[in-house]
Order: C-alpha cells, then structure tokens, then sequence
C-alpha cells in the first residue's frame, strides 16, 4: 500500500546526509579508550553486571583481560557464554541490563561501558578471524533448528561444538531473523549481522537451508520423525493491528516493514518516507521506527502512546536518542481512526486517555494530527499454526527451564516461548541453554521425557 501514497518519496537528502545520519550509533572505541574504559573496572568479586547479564558474561574478567591488553581473551570470555556478543554489545538495552547494575552508578551516576568494552573484544576477534571452538568428534546424530534467528543460531553453534550435525530450517531466504531484518540500520552498519553470522558458521556441521517453513515445506510430526530432536525458534510471525477504521489506507504500514526494508535496501535513499509521519506505539521498534523516519528526511516525526513516558516499553536512553533526533513524543493518546482522502493517508484522530484508579480511560477529548505517512507498532503476536499436539502457556511454547516442550523430543526458545525480555540477548541465552539439555540427552545423560505437562 506504500507505493500508492504519492506523498511518499526517497532521497529526500543529500548523499552525505544519508551517510552521516545512517553511521554507527556508537562509534567503536581504539585501544586506548578501551584500557583508559576498563580501568573504571571495580573488578566486583560479587559482580551485579554479570548477575544482570541475561548469558551471564563473566564481565569482571572480560574487562581485566581487557585492562590487560588482552582483548583476544576477552573476546572468548565473552563469547563462551554468548556467541552473538558482537551483536549484543550494539544492540542490549545495556543502560537497562549490565551497565544499569554497575556499581559506578551509585558514586558517579555513569557506569562503566560495559557495551562499548564487549564490542571492543569480540571486533578484535573478528577483525582476526580468531575461532575459539572447534567441534568434537561426530556423533551421528542430527538435530533440526527451525528459526535462523539468535535463538537458532545459537543453539546450532552449541550443537555442531558437541559433534552433531544440524540443519536450520529459516522460512525467510537470508538467515538472521531480529538481527538482520528488525533493528535499526544505525545500530548495525557495515551488513554486521551476516558477518557475524559467517563467523559462527566458520565452526562447521551447520547447514542453513532457506525458503523453508513449518507447515508449507515440511511438518513438526516430519521432523520429530527424521532427526533426533528438534529446537523451534521461530519469532512471533504476525504483527498486531490498530482494528481501527482506515487501516488500510495507502501510506499506513506496519513499522516492522519499514524497518525491514530500510535494512535490506541497496540504497537507503530509494526509500520512501512522508513528510509528516505518525508512529503509533511506545516500544523499542517504534522508536527505531520514528528515528529512521526523521533521518531518512521526513520533516516531522510524532510518536504517539496511549500511556505515559514509564509505561513505555523503550529504555530512557531510547527516548532520549529519539527526542535528540527531533523526533515528537506524545503520551496519552489512543488512535480512534485513519484518515484519508482519495485513497491516502491524510492524518491520525486519536483520543486522550488518563489514568484513573490504576485503569487507562478514554477521557472522550479526541484530535486530529496530520500525517501522510503512518507507522503501526503496537507489538507483534504469536502464530501457533502447524504445531500439532504442542502445549502453549499464555499464548506462546510452553517450555521448562531448560527449554523442553510438552513433547519429549522438541525444544523451543526465542520469542516463540515467554521467558523473560524479547531481546537478542534473552534469546541467545535460551538457545545456547536448550542446546546444552539436547546435548544431554543426544549423550545419553538425561532421559528423553516430556517435561512439560
């Protein structure tokens, strides 16, 4: 529906300003910014940062080998508990996580930056193509991952280090899934994600087969039937509507498209943006959303929240970074229609809301912004199609702690199951987990049993 909205246009900037405004948002730190960094280090024998860590990175060592002028050490503390810590270190809500439990808070309000040091360390490693696992002997075993997003992969790199051979079954053609096509282009510039991805798959006994999904190419009964077990990390897959009037409205999309196509793009000038853009949600990809609207060129960016500033499921330092870029923050505001004239998005009528006695209302004021351009990012919500006989618990996989299903021979992590924050982090730490209990099993050391009832 974008393409029919004439208001919506690309290379609304110059060049160069495509380049500045689409560069790292985190310039990486040299190597002296990183020693003077890890000197801030207390070295905490009880560390909160590791504790805070959802792979439990042995942050205290990694930032003294650091200290030490031993990044390649650090770099392999950090990737024995998390193999995506690249990627983590651009992309982890760390002023939420980590950095937020510093101790260096509480003196001088700035934590370490713990971010910035893991970034150093796993670059170094990649930037030498320094591979710290090799796999064992081969265990004739064979292992299906559905899902080539973190949780996947993650699970797949843990498996091929014990000596099975795993197939990753990825629905979309390019593996990466959040890390590829769901974050902003800032965050990961210089095509990281599948960088990171070569890097992992250097470790061999992974084979990644795209243009392959659950209930069209193959079944769950299929796969419980031709491999030894089976990890499902396959995401949420359906993005939730506004169920407001207009919704389909040329120049009103999902956010989590935009997002996508901004990343995929050869040029990220040929994509198309309003003038006037309207972002409805409060969460990490509505933020990422807003801001890579306002630096793709729109002159203004609004983004609207039913709920106030501390409900919002983006971090402080997210709505701070969007305010910084221009973007206009709204709270209290509920949309109520899309509108339009000859078939195009003209503006957004909302209602105000409040809260009251600990409830959110409609306080019956409502007002129109204008826009030409809307962006849904209200959520997204899982499909439970094709997986048969599978127990679900509060709408997503119903998983014990170590990521066990109802059935004895399947294991789930991700955003598939609800353990915890969706985040890259959170599901690197439940594929790296249920990689360990299938190993357990595939060795004979745990009992193949339904774990969940």
């Amino acid at each position: 529906m974008r393409d029919l909205n004439p208001a919506l246009k690309g290379r609304r900037l110059a060049p160069d300003d495509y380049h500045r405004n689409f560069s790292d948002l985190h310039p990486p730190l040299d190597r002296h910014e990183a020693a003077v960094e890890a000197d801030r280090c207390y070295f905490c024998y009880d560390a909160p940062c590791m504790t805070a860590c959802p792979t439990a990175i042995d942050i205290p060592l990694f930032i003294r080998q650091i200290a030490t002028d031993n990044p390649i050490g650090a770099a392999k503390t950090i990737l024995n508990q998390n193999i995506f810590g690249g990627m983590c270190a651009r992309v982890c809500p760390t002023e939420t996580l980590c950095e937020e439990a510093c101790v260096r808070n509480t003196a001088e309000e700035k934590p370490v930056e713990i971010g910035l040091l893991q970034r150093y360390a796993t670059d170094a490693a990649m930037a030498e193509n320094r591979q710290f696992y090799t796999r064992a002997h081969e265990t004739g075993k064979r292992v299906a991952v559905v899902g080539a997003g973190p949780a996947g992969l993650a699970c797949a790199h843990r498996l091929a280090m014990a000596g099975h051979d795993v197939i990753v079954l990825e629905a979309k053609e390019k593996a990466g899934g959040l890390n590829e096509f769901g974050l902003a282009a800032y965050k990961t510039v210089d095509d990281f994600a599948q960088r990171e991805i070569e890097y992992l798959l250097q470790i061999g006994g992974i084979e990644i087969r795209g243009g392959q999904m659950l209930g069209r190419d193959f079944t769950l009964g299929e796969l419980r039937r031709d491999y030894d077990a089976v990890f499902l990390a396959i995401g949420l897959g359906s993005v939730n509507a506004l169920e407001v009037q207009g919704e389909d409205i040329a120049g009103c999309e999902n956010a989590v498209d935009f997002i996508e196509a901004l990343r995929q793009a050869d040029d990220i000038a040929d994509i198309t943006v309003g003038s006037h853009v309207v972002v409805i949600g409060g969460g990490m990809t509505a933020i990422d959303a807003a801001v890579q609207a306002k630096l793709l060129g729109a002159d203004e960016v609004t983004l609207c929240y039913r709920r106030g500033a501390d409900a919002m499921g983006a971090s402080k330092f997210e709505q701070e970074l969007a305010a910084s870029r221009g973007v206009f923050i709204r709270h209290y505001l509920a949309p109520k229609e899309i509108l339009g004239e000859n078939g195009s998005v003209t503006g957004v009528l909302f209602e105000h809301t409040a809260m009251k006695d600990g409830m959110l209302v409609a306080t019956g004021e409502t007002g129109v912004i204008a826009a030409d351009h809307v962006l849904k990012a209200i959520g997204q919500t899982f499909v439970s199609d094709h997986l048969e006989d599978l127990k679900l618990r509060n709408g997503r996989i119903a998983v014990d702690a170590e990521g066990r299903t109802s059935l004895p021979d399947v294991w789930a992590g991700g955003d598939c199951v609800k353990k915890g924050e969706d985040l890259t982090v959170t599901s690197v730490a439940q594929g790296r987990d249920a990689a360990i209990s299938i190993n357990h099993v595939l060795a004979g050391e745990a009992p193949l049993e339904t774990a969940v009832a």
